[in-house]
Protein backbone atom coordinates (compact mmCIF):
# COMPACT_ATOMS: atom_id res chain seq x y z
CA UNK A 1 0.00 0.00 0.00
CA UNK A 2 1.15 3.21 -0.84
CA UNK A 3 0.08 6.31 1.34
CA UNK A 4 0.16 9.91 0.21
CA UNK A 5 -0.65 13.01 2.74
CA UNK A 6 -4.00 14.29 2.25
CA UNK A 7 -4.78 17.13 -0.32
CA UNK A 8 -5.06 20.36 1.68
CA UNK A 9 -7.97 21.31 -0.11
CA UNK A 10 -9.84 18.73 1.56
CA UNK A 11 -11.18 18.23 4.51
CA UNK A 12 -10.87 14.74 4.73
CA UNK A 13 -9.87 11.80 1.83
CA UNK A 14 -10.50 8.04 2.02
CA UNK A 15 -8.37 5.30 0.23
CA UNK A 16 -9.24 4.21 -3.27
CA UNK A 17 -8.60 0.57 -3.98
CA UNK A 18 -7.94 -0.51 -7.72
CA UNK A 19 -8.76 -4.48 -8.22
CA UNK A 20 -8.79 -6.92 -10.68
CA UNK A 21 -11.62 -8.91 -10.45
CA UNK A 22 -10.82 -12.09 -12.54
CA UNK A 23 -11.82 -13.75 -15.95
CA UNK A 24 -15.46 -14.61 -14.75
CA UNK A 25 -15.87 -17.32 -12.37
CA UNK A 26 -16.56 -15.75 -9.06
CA UNK A 27 -14.13 -18.63 -7.20
CA UNK A 28 -11.24 -16.98 -9.05
CA UNK A 29 -11.28 -13.46 -7.10
CA UNK A 30 -8.82 -13.41 -4.32
CA UNK A 31 -9.09 -13.55 -0.80
CA UNK A 32 -8.01 -9.75 -0.36
CA UNK A 33 -10.27 -8.80 -3.18
CA UNK A 34 -13.11 -10.60 -0.82
CA UNK A 35 -12.44 -8.60 2.28
CA UNK A 36 -11.92 -5.23 0.21
CA UNK A 37 -15.51 -5.68 -1.34
CA UNK A 38 -16.73 -6.20 2.20
CA UNK A 39 -15.28 -3.27 3.61
CA UNK A 40 -15.69 -0.59 0.82
CA UNK A 41 -18.14 2.22 0.77
CA UNK A 42 -18.33 2.45 -2.75
CA UNK A 43 -17.60 0.32 -5.97
CA UNK A 44 -16.89 1.52 -9.56
CA UNK A 45 -16.82 -1.23 -11.39
CA UNK A 46 -16.38 -2.12 -15.16
CA UNK A 47 -19.54 -3.60 -16.97
CA UNK A 48 -17.58 -7.45 -18.00
CA UNK A 49 -17.59 -7.99 -14.01
CA UNK A 50 -19.56 -10.83 -13.66
CA UNK A 51 -21.91 -9.35 -11.25
CA UNK A 52 -22.31 -12.64 -9.13
CA UNK A 53 -18.47 -11.28 -7.50
CA UNK A 54 -20.47 -7.87 -6.22
CA UNK A 55 -23.84 -10.39 -5.11
CA UNK A 56 -22.35 -12.78 -3.12
CA UNK A 57 -19.15 -10.61 -1.77
CA UNK A 58 -20.16 -6.94 -1.58
CA UNK A 59 -21.36 -5.89 1.85
CA UNK A 60 -24.87 -4.66 1.59
CA UNK A 61 -24.32 -0.65 2.47
CA UNK A 62 -22.22 -0.29 -0.91
CA UNK A 63 -22.96 1.95 -3.38
CA UNK A 64 -21.95 -0.22 -6.85
CA UNK A 65 -21.56 2.01 -9.67
CA UNK A 66 -21.34 0.63 -13.22
CA UNK A 67 -18.45 1.86 -15.88
CA UNK A 68 -16.71 1.31 -18.32
CA UNK A 69 -16.93 0.14 -21.71
CA UNK A 70 -19.87 -2.21 -23.15
CA UNK A 71 -19.16 -2.88 -26.99
CA UNK A 72 -18.24 0.63 -27.23
CA UNK A 73 -21.54 1.50 -26.62
CA UNK A 74 -22.85 4.82 -25.88
CA UNK A 75 -23.69 3.61 -22.53
CA UNK A 76 -19.57 3.79 -21.70
CA UNK A 77 -18.23 6.00 -19.00
CA UNK A 78 -15.34 7.77 -20.24
CA UNK A 79 -11.97 7.57 -18.39
CA UNK A 80 -12.29 11.29 -17.28
CA UNK A 81 -15.65 10.54 -15.63
CA UNK A 82 -14.46 7.83 -13.80
CA UNK A 83 -11.49 9.55 -12.09
CA UNK A 84 -14.20 12.20 -11.29
CA UNK A 85 -16.74 9.88 -9.84
CA UNK A 86 -13.19 8.43 -7.58
CA UNK A 87 -11.84 12.05 -6.57
CA UNK A 88 -15.64 13.10 -5.30
CA UNK A 89 -16.13 9.52 -3.31
CA UNK A 90 -12.79 9.49 -1.69
CA UNK A 91 -12.75 13.28 -1.12
CA UNK A 92 -15.98 12.34 1.35
CA UNK A 93 -13.68 10.17 3.37
CA UNK A 94 -14.56 7.12 1.84
CA UNK A 95 -13.47 3.30 1.03
CA UNK A 96 -13.81 3.13 -3.33
CA UNK A 97 -13.20 0.04 -4.52
CA UNK A 98 -12.44 0.74 -8.20
CA UNK A 99 -13.22 -2.73 -9.95
CA UNK A 100 -11.78 -3.82 -13.51
CA UNK A 101 -12.42 -7.60 -15.01
CA UNK A 102 -9.28 -9.55 -15.16
CA UNK A 103 -6.05 -8.17 -14.03
CA UNK A 104 -5.94 -4.68 -12.78
CA UNK A 105 -2.84 -3.90 -15.17
CA UNK A 106 -3.23 -6.09 -18.75
CA UNK A 107 -4.57 -3.92 -21.38
CA UNK A 108 -6.56 -1.24 -19.26
CA UNK A 109 -6.89 2.61 -18.64
CA UNK A 110 -4.92 2.00 -14.97
CA UNK A 111 -2.46 4.24 -16.01
CA UNK A 112 -4.66 7.13 -16.29
CA UNK A 113 -6.16 6.01 -12.79
CA UNK A 114 -2.90 6.02 -10.82
CA UNK A 115 -1.68 9.58 -12.16
CA UNK A 116 -4.88 10.87 -10.92
CA UNK A 117 -4.99 9.67 -7.88
CA UNK A 118 -1.45 10.64 -7.27
CA UNK A 119 -1.95 14.34 -8.84
CA UNK A 120 -4.51 14.55 -6.29
CA UNK A 121 -2.79 13.06 -3.30
CA UNK A 122 -5.55 10.24 -2.66
CA UNK A 123 -4.06 6.86 -1.11
CA UNK A 124 -4.33 4.04 -3.10
CA UNK A 125 -3.70 0.24 -2.96
CA UNK A 126 -3.45 -2.47 -5.73
CA UNK A 127 -4.85 -5.99 -5.55
CA UNK A 128 -3.89 -8.15 -8.51
CA UNK A 129 -6.41 -10.28 -10.14
CA UNK A 130 -6.04 -13.27 -12.74
CA UNK A 131 -5.93 -11.89 -16.44
CA UNK A 132 -8.27 -13.43 -19.12
CA UNK A 133 -4.90 -14.98 -20.45
CA UNK A 134 -3.84 -17.32 -17.76
CA UNK A 135 -8.31 -17.83 -17.06
CA UNK A 136 -8.82 -18.81 -20.78
CA UNK A 137 -5.99 -20.67 -21.24
CA UNK A 138 -6.72 -22.67 -17.90
CA UNK A 139 -10.42 -23.48 -18.29
CA UNK A 140 -9.49 -24.33 -22.06
CA UNK A 141 -6.91 -26.63 -21.29
CA UNK A 142 -4.01 -24.75 -23.25
CA UNK A 143 -1.28 -24.38 -21.85
CA UNK A 144 0.10 -21.70 -22.60
CA UNK A 145 4.27 -22.03 -22.57
CA UNK A 146 4.12 -25.77 -22.75
CA UNK A 147 7.50 -27.58 -23.23
CA UNK A 148 8.22 -28.39 -26.64
CA UNK A 149 4.88 -26.63 -28.20
CA UNK A 150 5.90 -22.46 -27.25
CA UNK A 151 9.24 -21.25 -25.78
CA UNK A 152 7.56 -17.62 -24.20
CA UNK A 153 4.26 -15.80 -24.64
CA UNK A 154 3.04 -12.36 -26.11
CA UNK A 155 0.54 -10.64 -24.73
CA UNK A 156 -0.97 -8.10 -27.61
CA UNK A 157 -3.90 -6.31 -28.75
CA UNK A 158 -5.16 -5.53 -32.23
CA UNK A 159 -7.65 -3.38 -33.21
CA UNK A 160 -6.92 -1.00 -36.03
CA UNK A 161 -4.91 -2.12 -39.51
CA UNK A 162 -1.44 -0.46 -39.12
CA UNK A 163 -1.23 -0.78 -35.26
CA UNK A 164 1.97 -2.94 -36.12
CA UNK A 165 4.48 -1.64 -38.16
CA UNK A 166 6.05 -5.10 -40.84
CA UNK A 167 9.15 -5.38 -38.59
CA UNK A 168 6.58 -6.25 -35.76
CA UNK A 169 4.31 -8.89 -38.01
CA UNK A 170 7.29 -10.54 -39.45
CA UNK A 171 8.46 -11.00 -35.86
CA UNK A 172 5.25 -11.98 -34.69
CA UNK A 173 4.94 -14.77 -37.22
CA UNK A 174 8.59 -16.16 -37.33
CA UNK A 175 8.01 -16.35 -33.26
CA UNK A 176 8.08 -20.05 -31.65
CA UNK A 177 6.20 -17.95 -28.70
CA UNK A 178 2.42 -18.41 -27.60
CA UNK A 179 0.33 -15.32 -29.03
CA UNK A 180 -2.30 -14.14 -27.07
CA UNK A 181 -4.78 -11.65 -28.06
CA UNK A 182 -6.48 -9.24 -26.17
CA UNK A 183 -9.36 -7.75 -27.31
CA UNK A 184 -9.10 -8.83 -30.76
CA UNK A 185 -11.61 -11.80 -31.67
CA UNK A 186 -13.34 -9.82 -34.55
CA UNK A 187 -10.33 -9.06 -36.61
CA UNK A 188 -9.19 -12.88 -35.99
CA UNK A 189 -9.22 -13.32 -39.92
CA UNK A 190 -7.23 -10.42 -40.16
CA UNK A 191 -4.93 -11.35 -38.08
CA UNK A 192 -4.33 -14.53 -39.42
CA UNK A 193 -3.81 -13.31 -42.84
CA UNK A 194 -1.18 -10.34 -41.76
CA UNK A 195 1.01 -13.66 -39.75
CA UNK A 196 0.53 -15.63 -43.00
CA UNK A 197 1.89 -12.62 -45.10
CA UNK A 198 4.69 -12.58 -43.28
CA UNK A 199 5.79 -16.03 -42.86
CA UNK A 200 3.59 -17.75 -40.44
CA UNK A 201 2.78 -21.24 -41.48
CA UNK A 202 -0.42 -21.72 -42.91
CA UNK A 203 -0.96 -25.19 -40.21
CA UNK A 204 -0.28 -22.94 -37.43
CA UNK A 205 -3.29 -23.17 -34.92
CA UNK A 206 -5.83 -21.05 -33.60
CA UNK A 207 -7.98 -20.49 -30.55
CA UNK A 208 -11.11 -17.66 -29.65
CA UNK A 209 -12.55 -18.24 -26.31
CA UNK A 210 -15.67 -16.51 -25.46
CA UNK A 211 -16.49 -15.58 -22.33
CA UNK A 212 -13.87 -17.82 -20.11
CA UNK A 213 -14.22 -19.05 -17.10
CA UNK A 214 -17.49 -18.84 -17.24
CA UNK A 215 -20.97 -21.48 -17.76
CA UNK A 216 -21.09 -19.29 -21.40
CA UNK A 217 -17.58 -20.67 -22.18
CA UNK A 218 -16.98 -21.94 -25.86
CA UNK A 219 -14.16 -22.41 -27.56
CA UNK A 220 -13.49 -21.95 -31.61
CA UNK A 221 -10.24 -23.92 -32.95
CA UNK A 222 -9.14 -23.78 -36.29
CA UNK A 223 -6.07 -22.76 -38.53
CA UNK A 224 -4.46 -19.59 -39.60
CA UNK A 225 -5.60 -20.72 -43.34
CA UNK A 226 -9.25 -21.86 -42.41
CA UNK A 227 -9.94 -19.14 -40.08
CA UNK A 228 -11.22 -17.03 -43.04
CA UNK A 229 -13.65 -20.08 -43.97
CA UNK A 230 -14.13 -21.29 -40.20
CA UNK A 231 -14.60 -17.74 -38.72
CA UNK A 232 -16.31 -15.76 -41.91
CA UNK A 233 -19.27 -13.37 -40.69
CA UNK A 234 -19.42 -15.30 -37.33
CA UNK A 235 -19.28 -12.72 -34.31
CA UNK A 236 -17.78 -13.49 -30.74
CA UNK A 237 -19.37 -12.66 -27.49
CA UNK A 238 -17.58 -10.07 -25.53
CA UNK A 239 -15.16 -10.72 -23.67
CA UNK A 240 -13.26 -12.87 -26.17
CA UNK A 241 -9.65 -13.70 -26.49
CA UNK A 242 -7.84 -15.59 -28.81
CA UNK A 243 -4.72 -17.79 -28.91
CA UNK A 244 -2.45 -18.17 -31.88
CA UNK A 245 0.34 -21.37 -31.53
CA UNK A 246 1.17 -24.49 -31.31
CA UNK A 247 0.19 -24.85 -27.65
CA UNK A 248 -3.70 -24.53 -29.12
CA UNK A 249 -3.10 -27.89 -30.49
CA UNK A 250 -3.50 -29.15 -26.45
CA UNK A 251 -6.80 -28.31 -26.10
CA UNK A 252 -8.21 -31.48 -27.61
CA UNK A 253 -6.46 -33.25 -24.65
CA UNK A 254 -6.41 -30.99 -21.72
CA UNK A 255 -10.09 -30.05 -22.40
CA UNK A 256 -11.01 -31.19 -18.75
CA UNK A 257 -14.23 -28.24 -18.44
CA UNK A 258 -16.10 -30.17 -21.61
CA UNK A 259 -15.39 -33.49 -20.33
CA UNK A 260 -17.00 -32.67 -17.18
CA UNK A 261 -21.28 -33.17 -16.90
CA UNK A 262 -22.97 -30.28 -17.38
CA UNK A 263 -23.09 -27.50 -14.70
CA UNK A 264 -20.77 -29.56 -12.75
CA UNK A 265 -18.17 -26.58 -12.94
CA UNK A 266 -20.53 -23.85 -12.29
CA UNK A 267 -23.61 -25.29 -9.84
CA UNK A 268 -22.04 -23.65 -7.04
CA UNK A 269 -22.15 -20.19 -8.78
CA UNK A 270 -25.71 -19.87 -9.69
Amino acid sequence: MIKHKSNSTTAKSGKVILAGAGPGDPELITIRLSKALQRADVIITDRLVNPAILKTFANDHAQIILTGKQGYSDASVTMKEINILVRKYAFEGKTVLRLKGGDVAFFSNVLDELQNLIKHKIPFEIIPGITAASGASAYAGIPLTARGYAQGVQFLTYYIEDQFMPEKWKQLATSTDTLVFYMSASHAIDIADKLMSYGAKVDTSLAVIEQATTSHQQVHTTTLSQCKIDFNNKSFSSPSLMIVGKVVQLHISFNWLGSLEEGTVFKQLI
